[in-house]
């Protein structure tokens, strides 16, 4: 694709990326196009829950330190409709962490229990 006129085809003035003749004064240079910024919207009739402030975190890592009343709590807290979204995700993801620790703990128990018992010669 060879130009007749001895010019590079990229330098001619089509309005595509590389044109000269830029109108627009945007205050950005012809080879730069500004990004767009995502707008956020929220749900028609659906407002942002605000955020669970340090003071209640404070309060609940407190209360977590309690034996027996730690657990209780993390069941309230993580299946309770009156609490905050986050704070209830959170205590979601500790019983689940939770639970997988306890299964892991059992199969360590049962491993180590049936090694002594094949160590002691009883089965």
């Amino acid at each position: 694709m060879y130009n007749q006129g001895g010019s590079n085809m990229y330098n001619q003035d089509n309005g595509g990326m590389y044109s000269q003749n830029n109108t627009q004064n945007t205050g950005y240079s012809s080879y730069y196009e500004a990004p767009v910024q995502p707008q956020v919207q929220t749900p028609i009739g659906q407002d942002l829950e605000e955020p669970v402030s340090v003071g209640e975190w404070m309060i609940a890592m407190l209360l977590m330190i309690i034996p027996c009343v730690n657990i209780v709590l993390m069941f309230v807290w993580a299946f309770s409709h009156s609490e905050k979204k986050s704070k209830s995700n959170y205590f979601k993801a500790s019983l689940i962490w939770a639970g997988i620790g306890i299964v892991l703990w059992l199969v360590v128990v049962i491993l180590m229990s049936a090694g002594a018992i094949a160590g002691m010669g009883g089965l």
